[in-house]
This record gives structure tokens, C-alpha cells and sequence, in this order.
């Protein structure tokens, strides 16, 4: 089942060869735009990809990050409550393309056996796989786009990003404050 006018990346949501299991490497403040990153790493921790969000969805992650409970519910505690008021299960999020410098992700879901899937901001799919303790996942294509995007910026040339990142200790990476 699809919502109407959603098509995902692709129809099923089995791991494609493509995808890369992913984990949170770090939450921070990019130091040029203060704007919040988020930085994803490969399992194997090859593979670096930051992507920009925006302070509130930061936020979420980082609450949900350190395991801090707030006295009512959040929006991604919210959802979370609803999908799993109609019988639903999060099984997992895939950060699958890039079109016109904006990533895309879906949320994949189980609702009585049939599988649900949900075109939602990376930022939103990963606060909410965080909230179901399901896995993320990036396309292999999308990394490549990725660096492919980030070898035609002008502001910091990509094997300096990288290194950048690679490089960033715990603290550097803010232990998650925002």
C-alpha cells in the first residue's frame, strides 16, 4: 500500500544490495551556517554522510539520543504513538535520493502484514527510527550522489569535508547538545 500520489524510491522494502546500514556518528553545529548536521556512518565506518537539518527535528533526535523523556509527547513521540495505535511496526527508514540538493527518505511499515511505505524528510525518518529502535539505511546511489554533489561545491572541497568529519573526536561532535 502506497499513499496516494508517493512513489518510493523503489516498491519493496527489502534490503537492496545497494543500501548501506547506517548509524548515528554525530550530532553538531556546521561552524560556517550554525545550522544543525546530522552524520550518518556506515556500520563499517567507511562511509560519512552529513546532512543538514533543521534546530527542531535536531532537537528530537538529540532528546531521543540521550534517552530524555519530556513531560508530554513530542511530535515524533506523536507519531510514533499513532502508527503504533493502528497496529503498524516502523521496520525500517531508507535515506534513498537527492533531487535538487534536498535528500528524500521513506519510512517503511508493517500494518497487519501488508507493508506501508511513507515519503517523510531524513531528519523526520531518522527521529522516528530512533523512536521504533528500527535500522536506517542509505542507498549506495545516494552516497555517490553525494559526493559527486559535494565535489562541485565551492565552499570546502570534499576530501576536506571528509577528512573534517572522519577526523571530529567526541567532543568536537558535541556529544549530541545542541
Amino acid at each position: 500500500m502506497h499513499l496516494p500520489g508517493f512513489k518510493p524510491e523503489r516498491e519493496t522494502p527489502q534490503v537492496a544490495e545497494a543500501d548501506v546500514e547506517v548509524r548515528i556518528r554525530g550530532l553538531m553545529m556546521d561552524p560556517s551556517t550554525r545550522m544543525p548536521i546530522v552524520v550518518l556512518n556506515d556500520l563499517a565506518g567507511e562511509v560519512i554522510l552529513p546532512i543538514w537539518v533543521g534546530l527542531f527535528e535536531a532537537n528530537a533526535i538529540a532528546l531521543e539520543i540521550e534517552k530524555s523523556t519530556t513531560p508530554r509527547p513530542m511530535t515524533h513521540d506523536l507519531l510514533k504513538n499513532v502508527i503504533t495505535g493502528l497496529n503498524a511496526t516502523v521496520i525500517r527508514v531508507v535515506v534513498g535520493a537527492l533531487r535538487e540538493d534536498t535528500f528524500h527518505a521513506t519510512i517503511w511499515m508493517n500494518q497487519s502484514g501488508e507493508t506501508v511505505a511513507m515519503d517523510a524528510r531524513p531528519s523526520d525518518a531518522i527521529a522516528l527510527a530512533l523512536r521504533s529502535d528500527c535500522p536506517i539505511f542509505v542507498s549506495k546511489q545516494l552516497l555517490d550522489q553525494a559526493k559527486a554533489a559535494a565535489g562541485n561545491s565551492s565552499t570546502l572541497a570534499p576530501d576536506d569535508l571528509r577528512r573534517w568529519l572522519e577526523n571530529l573526536n567526541d567532543d568536537e561532535m558535541g556529544r549530541y547538545k545542541m
